[in-house]
């Protein structure tokens, strides 16, 4: 019954932003770091951002530094995306996912990002 269900993707303009919200349940979502990922057409899926379960510590990858933010909120079982100055390279569908559940491959539907002008 582990389940991450993504959302708030749509089709922005180059320099738009977006939210991207991620509900989990299933299992203890405060005790797990939570991980956005996000795959293009004939690309490999990618690590954009990790975050600790407390949300004490937070990582990303070089291409989205400075201009997105991973949040989560406990109370809620719901891990956030924040990107902003978006870029056309960053159109892909964004996944969540705790990594612990990463091998066990449950990974919910994603949500589609596009970012044209």
């Amino acid at each position: 019954q582990v389940q991450f269900v993504e959302s708030g993707g749509g089709l922005v303009q180059p320099g738009g932003s977006l939210r991207l919200s991620c509900a989990a349940s299933g299992f203890t979502f405060r005790n797990y770091e939570m991980r956005w990922y996000r795959q293009a057409p004939g690309k490999e899926r990618e690590l954009v951002a990790t975050i600790a379960s407390d949300g004490g510590s937070t990582n990303y990858a070089d291409s989205v530094k400075g201009r997105f933010t991973i949040s989560r909120d406990n109370a809620k079982n719901t891990l956030y995306l924040q990107m902003n100055s978006l870029k056309p390279e960053d159109t892909a569908l964004y996944y969540c996912i705790a990594r612990f559940w990463m091998n066990y491959d449950y990974w919910g539907q994603g949500t589609q990002v596009t970012v044209s002008s």
